[in-house]
């Protein structure tokens, strides 16, 4: 075996290799890019004066505000729920654990537009919704009409639909913290809610949060639905200006833009909320899939 002097390997050199089919690919992707921008930037039929004019219109900002409020509650309401959920579901009493299944088997198999329609129109099955109390009568009682109104259906359905969702990916992240973990918790005398708070919960979020970022920002576009049953949000106001004007596509992307930009927000804010429970997990100067082959030759 050839073994180099320790002078030798100190003249070593580091040359790195040049990846022509990296740069190559990236000419072609770009010049790609530049076309497809080109031909939208220039094509008439966008209309993008009609875009810029619309884009801040008060109908579009409330539609706009509407969607960010459905989205606000649903994912904050869900996301409670699917947290009870988990822990029936994690429950050892069977009962919890079923109901906890087939809540979730039932909201995740009947699609979201369904469920709207079926909350929307409740009032067929339940004309009047009333609290009886035994050996009293009726204590209180409201036509469900009067209760029900398009914006509390949409938030109805959209909670129930998010904590069947929410409620596996928070199962799946505290499934992910290894049992090991718990008994070296408990053997250093922590109670079961300081195993929760210290142990399971900043390991078990390192799992949840990218798929519940992701579920936030399905949701933020899952409350287009809510226009079929004639809530105004950015979608349903876009409708009602082009079914004036007959400029529908430029309406359209003026609730794409919006959707865009609501979407990048909550995605920059998912990657640092991300960046704050991966502390200590990778290092921050190491890179993934970011790898340079390099090749040593020696000095002659």
């Amino acid at each position: 075996m050839n073994v180099r002097h320790p002078s030798e390997r100190s003249a070593l050199k580091i040359i790195e290799h040049r990846h022509y089919g990296r740069w190559f690919s990236a000419l072609v992707v770009l010049l790609l890019l530049g076309f497809f921008a080109s031909s939208v930037a220039n094509n008439p039929n966008f209309e993008w004066d009609v875009v810029l004019q619309n884009l801040t219109e008060d109908s579009i900002l409330s539609g706009v505000m509407m969607t960010i409020k459905l989205t606000c509650i649903s994912v904050l309401l869900g996301f409670a729920g699917g947290t009870v959920l988990a822990f029936m579901r994690l429950s050892a009493n069977p009962v919890l654990a079923w109901v906890s299944w087939v809540y979730i088997w039932f909201f995740r198999a009947v699609p979201m537009l369904v469920q709207l329609f079926l909350w929307y129109n409740i009032a067929t099955l339940y004309p009047k919704l009333s609290l009886t109390l035994p050996f009293y009568g009726e204590i209180w009682s409201v036509k469900t009409n009067q209760l029900i109104s398009p914006f509390s259906a949409a938030v109805i359905a959209l909670v129930m639909h998010q904590s069947a969702y929410a409620a596996e990916i928070i199962r799946a992240g505290i499934q992910s913290v290894s049992i090991g973990q718990l008994e070296a918790a408990k053997a250093l005398g922590y109670r079961p809610s300081q195993i929760f708070r210290r142990t399971v919960l900043p390991q078990a979020m390192r799992a949840i949060l990218p798929p519940a970022g992701n579920e936030v920002i399905g949701q933020l576009k899952t409350t287009a639905v809510v226009s079929v049953i004639a809530l105004q949000d950015v979608l349903y106001s876009a409708q009602i200006i082009y079914q004036r004007t007959y400029e529908v596509v430029p309406l359209l992307l003026v609730a794409t833009a919006w959707y865009l930009l609501m979407t990048s927000v909550l995605s920059i804010g998912q990657y640092y909320v991300e960046a704050f429970y991966s502390r200590g997990n990778v290092p921050d100067k190491q890179k993934w899939f970011r790898f340079k082959s390099k090749k040593i030759e020696s000095s002659s």
